[in-house]
């Protein structure tokens, strides 16, 4: 893990990414994210896989439609809402590191594919914001200057601070991470409040057993980090989880595919299942 991950994570200048007194976005329990007088804009990441942005109906690897409808609830949200959003794009829709393995691909050399991959679907995503108007970056931890800029924190925090969404492509530029861990450091290291996991497959949130496998499985509201990990509620991988845990970044996980859930997860409503 590299050494900037663990430990404490002091403010960034220009002004701390927290609640808003008054409004529907309340600490954290035992959490490092507590409101600021004077109102400042929050700052969150959302992890979105690569199977969000696939066709459901067809074999098409990206499907227009459905980037078109999450860069507008990304984009009207932000303007709305007054956010600083960045954003960690997976790419198993393109390629999977673990079927590459599987096909006899050295896993480095797998991972490193699957990392190209997030960078199509950055591309893709980034095309669609902007065609709605809000301008954004493409950062990337592999360096290709000809498509994104280099992944560098403070040109990070710098993007988002200019009001552009910022879309970090390549996960963390090192193979055996997958894009939650790589979404859980980028979070901690650009002090963002919360965490946003965006399901594809139609889950709304963490349940006690598989819902499509045990029909009396319980969606759970809230629950801690040590119970994902001591119930083994494989949401996330659990690198990502101790991660979160160990740095007090708070994790929404919600169903990004149903209409209108992404802008209700970004405006700090109650969905989903809130890990902290």
């Amino acid at each position: 893990m590299p050494s900037e991950a663990g430990g404490a994570h002091p403010p960034v200048p220009g002004g701390a990414h927290s609640p808003v007194p008054g409004g529907t976005h309340t600490p954290v329990p035992g959490g490092t994210h507590t409101p600021v007088p004077g109102g400042a804009r929050r700052r969150l990441v959302l992890k979105m896989s690569g199977e969000a942005l696939a066709s459901q109906a067809s074999d098409e690897t990206i499907d227009g439609l459905v980037v078109e409808r999450l860069a507008g609830e990304i984009a009207s949200a932000c303007e709305d809402l007054d956010l600083e959003l960045a954003i960690m794009v997976g790419g198993g829709n393109i390629w999977r590191g673990s079927t590459g393995a599987g096909q006899g691909i050295d896993r480095a050399t797998s991972d490193t594919m699957g990392m190209l991959a997030t960078v199509v679907n950055a591309l893709a995503l980034q095309d669609a914001i902007e065609r709605r108007g809000h301008p954004t970056r493409v950062l990337s931890a592999l360096h290709m200057a000809e498509v994104a800029e280099p992944y560098i924190r403070r040109r990070a925090i710098r993007h988002l601070q200019k009001g552009r969404v910022v879309i970090f492509a390549a996960g963390m530029g090192n193979p055996y991470f997958t894009t939650d861990t790589s979404a859980a450091l980028r979070a901690a290291e650009i002090e963002a409040e919360m965490l946003l996991k965006g399901t594809h497959s139609g889950v709304d949130g963490v349940y006690s057993a598989d819902p499509k496998v045990d029909p009396g499985a319980e969606r759970l509201d809230r629950l801690s980090f040590m119970d994902v990990v001591t119930r083994d509620l494989r949401i996330m991988d659990l690198t990502a989880v101790t991660f979160c845990k160990d740095n007090d970044l708070p994790v929404l996980v919600f169903d990004v595919m149903g209409e209108g859930n992404l802008r209700r997860a970004l405006a700090g409503d109650q969905i989903g299942t809130l890990i902290w």
